[in-house]
């Protein structure tokens, strides 16, 4: 019996699982020599604003911060913020995809590790960034996720909603899609999630057109 509980212990999540196929099988594009985080990393349309609008806010603090990117992916937005970061700290899931960053992206104030948001602790750091990735999360590992984020002084946030009216989070199973095909979309600070801050700042909102949505990124400060 103990071994069985044992070998329990050690069969990982099905969102580490899933993750993982995503990049190995190409899901979200890009091809078999490399690793591809999607469209919302690459297309310059949404990079380039989301970019600007988050070293904007970097510049605007009185000092260099620790940054820790939660869901880092294939790391190419990561790579345009680093410079600006003291030190930047860089999570995902999927293994493969942090090995692989490991071998191609080497800086003194880079660290890439490989955890899973919802079960593992994180990192202290003075900014957290979390861009698209708890849209495509169980309610479940959203609240797990939240419920570690009052220890961050700041929060930068970016999630894919539907443009006109929706209701807000409704469940779906983690993996490759997110809440728009329910015509849903993230809000954490409304039902089940109700997550307070001291002030939220709306930093930025991409139209997508042909209702594919929009993706809005938000600042939350906690202290």
């Amino acid at each position: 019996m103990q071994d069985s509980k044992n070998n329990q212990k050690k069969i990982p999540w099905p969102t580490k699982k899933a993750m993982e196929q995503i990049y190995e099988q190409n899901l979200w594009g890009g091809n078999s020599e490399t690793y591809y985080s999607g469209s919302g990393s690459h297309d310059l349309k949404i990079v380039v604003p989301y970019i600007n609008c988050v070293l904007g806010f970097l510049k605007s603090l009185p000092e260099s911060v620790s940054i820790l990117d939660l869901g880092c992916g294939d790391f190419n937005i990561g790579q345009q913020i680093l410079p600006y970061a003291k030190k930047y700290m860089a999570v995902d899931i999927a293994e493969n995809v942090i090995n692989y960053n490991k071998s191609k992206f080497i800086q003194e104030n880079l660290e890439f590790l490989c955890l899973d948001i919802a079960k593992d602790a994180l990192p202290k750091a003075d900014v957290v960034i979390i861009r698209q990735v708890l849209q495509h999360l169980s309610n479940k590992e959203v609240k797990m996720i939240l419920s570690k984020l009052n220890a961050y002084k700041y929060i930068v946030l970016t999630e894919h909603l539907p443009l006109n009216n929706f209701e807000p989070n409704k469940d779906i199973i983690s993996g490759q899609g997110i809440r728009l095909k329910k015509q849903s979309g993230l809000c954490i600070t409304e039902e089940p999630f109700n997550f307070k801050c001291e002030k939220e700042s709306k930093l930025l909102s991409i139209e997508l057109g042909d209702k594919k949505g929009v993706i809005k990124t938000w600042l939350y400060q906690q202290f």
